[in-house]
């Protein structure tokens, strides 16, 4: 038996999110149904992150066990093969037997939310961005992001859905760039709650419209109530773009 760890990408606009559930098609559905066809074995993987629906990825990870005799290297390969294009295996090699995605004690995941800041919405870009169509002060964004920074409770900004004991979260850095009508905030930290990345971009565009200033960014964080934070924004705007460990494989992203 081998352990098997692949690096997903994928767009997440035709999917129910990665994990499986009973109201529609799912990323870890499709990976299941064709790997076991490949290895004519019951596989199911485990990944690194369960995004929601709509939301993309770049840099997904996740492991399966088989004893199929193809080469671990050659396996992505092979199942790109057998996956719809809207999902694609960008790497696979062999892992430690334990080694588990979401188990691990030196992670950093790195999310990216895509905002298109137009008087009119782009039929392009629909897919991958949330529409804003009123102007954006990305100073006040930036000076408002900075306050998330470090490590805190983040129960402001978690659905509250969430069930988790633990809220407190470290986030190593946000940045926010412009170009032309594209805005892109970039935030990287050791692990995010439920919908959290997608409520900070909501709590942002408030203030980039200038609904809040950028000192009530950290009053949100002080306050831990969900209700005085920003809305959820769109899932289409967000991008899973990498998750680094502190071990060896999957080069360059880990």
């Amino acid at each position: 038996m081998r352990r098997i760890r692949i690096l997903v990408a994928y767009d997440g606009t035709d999917y129910c999110g990665w994990q499986i559930q009973p109201n529609g098609i799912t990323v870890e559905e499709v990976l299941n149904d064709k790997l076991s066809k490949l290895t004519g074995e019951d596989i199911h993987v485990i990944g690194a992150s369960r995004t929601d629906s709509g939301v993309h990825a770049l840099g997904n990870v996740a492991v399966f066990d088989t004893e199929s005799p193809i080469p671990p290297e050659r396996l992505g390969y092979a199942l790109n093969q057998k996956l719809p294009e809207d999902i694609v295996i960008v790497r696979s090699e062999e892992a430690p037997l334990d080694w588990h995605p979401r188990y691990q004690k030196q992670v950093t995941k790195t999310y990216e939310y895509h905002i298109y800041n137009a008087a009119f919405p782009n039929p392009l870009k629909r897919r991958y961005s949330a529409f804003v169509s009123y102007p954006m002060d990305i100073e006040k964004m930036r000076k408002g992001a900075s306050f998330l920074v470090g490590e805190h409770d983040f129960v402001s900004f978690c659905n509250v859905r969430t069930n988790v004991e633990d809220t407190v979260r470290r986030i190593d850095g946000i940045e926010i760039d412009k170009k032309g009508e594209d805005i892109t905030i970039r935030v990287t930290g050791n692990g995010f709650l439920y919908n959290m990345v997608r409520i900070i971009a909501g709590t942002l565009i408030r203030v980039g419209r200038g609904f809040y200033i950028p000192e009530k960014v950290k009053e949100i964080l002080d306050v831990k109530e969900r209700t005085k934070a920003g809305v959820t924004a769109p899932p289409e705007g967000l991008v899973l773009v990498e998750i680094k460990y502190d071990c060896q494989g999957l080069e360059g992203r880990e």
